[in-house]
């Protein structure tokens, strides 16, 4: 089992818009949107994320600006994809087990 699992639903949000090159700004704007605002990521928060994952090698800089403001884009690794990926199996198999789980109490 891998010790990095389960991800905070923040980490799986970030990983997950990932999987295409996003500053910052965009990754929180496009977490926002994909839950309907149900997750919203400050900037604390996401920078400090960005950090993490980005120590863990999970994610990288895909392109940095020179302008004013210096934008930042960032991207899935390959090792952050295995890792989203081992997540997305492991919350599958927690809703077919709870599927099963109610199918057999709606035969009580």
């Amino acid at each position: 089992m891998n010790p990095d699992l389960p991800l905070t639903e923040t980490i799986y949000y970030i990983l997950l818009v990932l999987h295409r090159p996003l500053h910052g700004y965009g990754i929180a704007k496009e977490v926002e949107e994909l839950t309907a605002g149900r997750v919203r990521l400050g900037a604390g928060t996401l920078y400090g994320a960005i950090k993490n994952l980005s120590k863990k090698g999970w994610i990288r800089v895909y392109k940095d600006e020179e302008d004013a403001r210096r934008k930042k884009e960032y991207i899935l690794t390959d090792e952050g994809r295995r890792v989203f990926d081992e997540e997305q199996k492991r919350l599958k198999k927690m809703l077919e087990d709870a599927k099963k789980v109610r199918e057999s109490y709606a035969k009580v």
